[in-house]
């Protein structure tokens, strides 16, 4: 298969803000003297889930609970953590070779356009990236293929790869009819990735020519 771009997720893949998501309701549970588990934090597809967990906290809290303060609280301490991340081991490598391969680079994530373009304009990232599509501009969120589709569309071109770090990202690549690359992020074994077409443990494990190589039918950019 000859290919014209490779189609990123953002949370989890390109950052870890999968990490600063967990850490800053743990950070407001213990403002209530709670402890949140990691078990069941993580939701098995894309979308925003946060009314949910401002419930559950809600609930374990009970009266005299202020959902606008603990809001702008967690909020304010994920910025701060935010505002460190670099992107993950071997992206930048990753990146700058696929500009010598001649490949255009895309985004498609469930989360909010805002979300994802401020944490890549901060890391140094935004200029490498032709198209972004976002969980915002679409109807339905990973497994649906909708953002991914709408990606394919802004890219102008059906040859493509994609890099996801959890199982309903890579059936939502798959759905649109995409050969996916599995990172999985720390949260999720690498057991629940039998669909994925190749697993790395990071984008530092090999150079992005290997990956493309290593897939099924020797995927390879266009000449």
């Amino acid at each position: 298969m000859t290919i014209d771009a490779l189609i990123f997720d953002f949370d989890g893949l390109l950052m870890d803000t999968e990490t600063t998501l967990l850490e800053s309701w743990r950070h407001e549970w213990r403002q209530h003297g709670l402890e949140l588990t990691e078990q069941g934090f993580f939701a098995d597809h894309g979308g925003d889930v946060n009314e949910q967990r401002y419930a559950a906290l809600a609930a374990a809290v009970g009266a005299g609970y202020d959902r606008a303060a603990s809001h702008a609280r967690r909020t304010a301490y994920r910025l701060t953590l935010n505002q460190k991340l670099e992107p993950a081991p071997g992206i930048r490598q990753w990146f700058a070779e696929a500009a010598e391969l001649g490949l255009r680079l895309a985004v498609a994530s469930s989360s909010h356009e805002n979300h994802v373009r401020g944490l890549l304009e901060r890391a140094g990232l935004a200029a490498d990236i032709d198209v972004l599509a976002c969980g915002n501009e679409v109807a339905a969120h990973k497994p649906d293929p909708a953002v991914y589709l709408l990606a394919l569309a802004r890219l102008g071109t059906e040859r493509a790869v994609a890099f996801e770090d959890t199982p309903h990202g890579v059936a939502a690549a798959q759905a649109a009819g995409l050969p996916c690359v599995a990172i999985p992020n720390p949260y999720v074994p690498r057991s629940r990735f039998p669909a994925a077409d190749l697993i790395l443990p990071s984008a530092a494990a090999a150079r992005l020519s290997e990956v493309l190589s290593g897939l099924p039918g020797r995927t390879t950019p266009r000449p």
